[in-house]
């Protein structure tokens, strides 16, 4: 019997933990088990292909709303070419119509839904003729008389008896390892599939050290939790908090999606001592209207919240990314407008404008007629239109996430938006009117370079501002630059240095400035220095406060040094130096 567990991820660097952990605990039966993992950027045939060449008795695929379309293509190719072969689908996209699914799919033999261990391990001594198929539970599948039958539920699984996933490291060295200490959520957010698995289970505390202790030692470069909220139990995420600070070898990043609200003073003080870098934060604000947190059954106050988020900013060494859903009950455009403006207001390290997803199995689907929602009727079940908000009001928040990805969330314009910003009545509006000047020119839709967007926001700048205003802009566009990336092709915009260049050799050849500076480059050549950093001539004082027009006294000399970067920002040290 050979079984081929797969998964098709959203991108090449995620790894699926589902198919992970059913191979992990499904008992001896694991020799007969192969993973084959995929990403939607390959073409289905690709991955037909790779399948078919496999000759295996058995497929099973994890199904979600970015590779449902895929999946579906690529099972009846195979169903067509290999009609012995039995195809299963798990995973939340398939798990909340399975009669329909399997009739819609006359290739499938049948779904796991629930918690797939112990079912998937009783399916596999079913497909060894060693159980009958009838007395599992947590199934649906096809009948020899063609008729669709959906068992009872299984019940939850003892977290603490399942298997390690992970038994090596090459395989992760340029992927995102996923792990999980709980499941289940204690909240009940209507848009969520986690508000439907109301118990919350934990893994012990014991076997989480022992494996997180793992991934300390092969270097992982990121473990994201995928616990549904980290913080919903203080002592099980203090302890983890505790414990990956004592271990700490200065290569891994742990990412968890948590409560902000529920943080207390302790938890607060201890993770201002932590090492930058050491661990980031996805935070769900979702919206900043009392009237839509309640409707939506999300108990979280945003004066605390906000107070929160602003107390680890001031610590500089925690990544936060913070999310907005639009398309929410009761938020209209203009007050939209105004969450965004309030989370902005924050500066977290990443900002993301989410779009509501009408899913299966939320109760925000059993209320789509009250609210009046328009949804996308495939996968991924985006949200078209409310009551609230008409597809136009949805194509001006596309237009600004878009805008906000690639100038913010990139982290490589943060002072130019900070400048820039003072010339707007708020931020929204600046995000809405740059996306404008990209619809008047026609620039979307084209993959422009890194050195590209630095150019058409000059431009756009050109065509609003004065002279003078944009001659101080462009002095901070350079600082931005030069700021993340050590570029040797000088683009046209910059300001000329040419007069400067013999003071900056000078400024290399110095054993003064050697001994006083280049702390980390013992061994390297004044040229190959030279090379690795970077000095430049401003005008403003750039490494202040960008507030006003960022006009004050000049010239300075920015030495950038690209060998120590923020580890939380990957920014440059910078170092105002003396040339005479």
């Amino acid at each position: 019997m050979k079984v081929l567990l797969t998964a098709i991820n959203a991108k090449y660097i995620h790894s699926n933990l589902a198919v992970y952990s059913l191979k992990a605990n499904c008992g001896s039966y694991e020799p007969q088990v192969k993973l084959m993992e995929y990403s939607i950027n390959q073409y289905p045939e690709e991955i037909f292909q790779s399948l078919y060449r496999e000759k295996t008795d058995v497929v099973c695929f994890s199904c979600y709303i970015w590779n449902i379309g895929i999946v579906g293509q690529v099972a009846g190719w195979l169903k067509q070419v290999m009609p012995g072969i039995k195809i299963w689908l798990g995973g939340p996209e398939v798990s909340f119509d399975i009669h329909e699914r399997l009739k819609k799919w006359n290739f499938i033999d049948g779904i796991m839904y629930g918690e797939g261990e112990d079912t998937f391990r009783e399916m596999m001594a079913c497909w060894n003729g060693e159980k009958n198929i009838e007395d599992i539970l947590g199934i649906g599948h096809r009948q020899r008389d063609g008729k669709v039958h959906v068992h009872f539920p299984r019940d939850f699984v003892n977290m603490s008896q399942l298997n390690f996933v992970y038994t090596q490291s090459e395989k992760f060295k340029n992927k995102i390892i996923y792990y999980e200490t709980s499941r289940g959520c204690p909240f009940q957010c209507s848009y969520c599939l986690s508000s439907v698995e109301k118990k919350v289970r934990f893994r012990d505390l014991k076997l989480v050290k022992q494996e997180l202790q793992q991934f300390i030692d092969w270097g992982i470069p990121q473990v994201k939790f995928v616990d549904r909220t980290f913080n919903c139990r203080r002592e099980h995420s203090m302890e983890i908090l505790k414990f990956i600070k004592a271990h700490d070898k200065g290569k891994t990043n742990f990412h968890f999606e948590i409560t902000a609200d529920l943080l207390t003073e302790e938890e607060l003080d201890f993770m201002a001592g932590l090492r930058p870098g050491l661990i980031q934060l996805e935070i769900g604000v979702q919206s900043t209207n009392p009237a839509t947190l309640k409707e939506i059954r999300r108990n979280v106050s945003f004066e605390k919240l906000q107070r929160i988020v602003r107390r680890i900013h001031v610590g500089k060494n925690i990544h936060q990314h913070l999310d907005l859903i639009a398309g929410l009950p009761f938020e209209d455009l203009e007050r939209f407008k105004q969450s965004f403006n309030d989370v902005y207001a924050l500066k977290p390290e990443q900002f993301q404008l989410g779009f509501l997803k009408v899913l299966k199995g939320s109760y925000m689907r059993e209320k789509a007629e009250d609210y009046g929602l328009i949804y996308q009727p495939e996968p991924p079940y985006e949200v078209l239109a409310t009551r609230w908000l008409s597809y136009d009001d949805l194509l001006v928040l596309k237009s600004v996430e878009e805008m906000v990805e690639v100038y913010y969330n990139s982290r490589q314009f943060e002072n130019s938006l900070n400048w820039l910003e003072n010339y707007f009545p708020s931020a929204f509006v600046m995000y809405e009117t740059l996306a404008r000047y990209y619809e008047t020119k026609g620039l979307n839709g084209i993959s422009h370079s890194r050195l590209a967007r630095y150019e058409i926001l000059l431009d756009f700048v050109r065509e609003s501002m004065k002279e003078e205003e944009t001659n101080i802009f462009v002095q901070i566009l350079t600082y931005d630059l030069y700021l993340r990336e050590n570029v040797k092709s000088r683009p046209a915009w910059a300001p000329n240095q040419d007069t400067y260049k013999g003071l900056y050799v000078d400024f290399f050849k110095n054993e003064e400035n050697r001994s006083r500076y280049f702390s980390g480059y013992e061994g390297y050549t004044t040229k190959q220095i030279q090379r690795m950093t970077h000095i430049e001539r401003f005008d403003l004082p750039v490494r202040t406060d960008m507030a006003g027009t960022g006009a004050g006294k000049g010239p300075v000399f920015i030495w950038f040094d690209y060998m120590h970067r923020d580890p939380l920002t990957y920014k440059s040290r910078t170092v105002e130096v003396k040339l005479w």
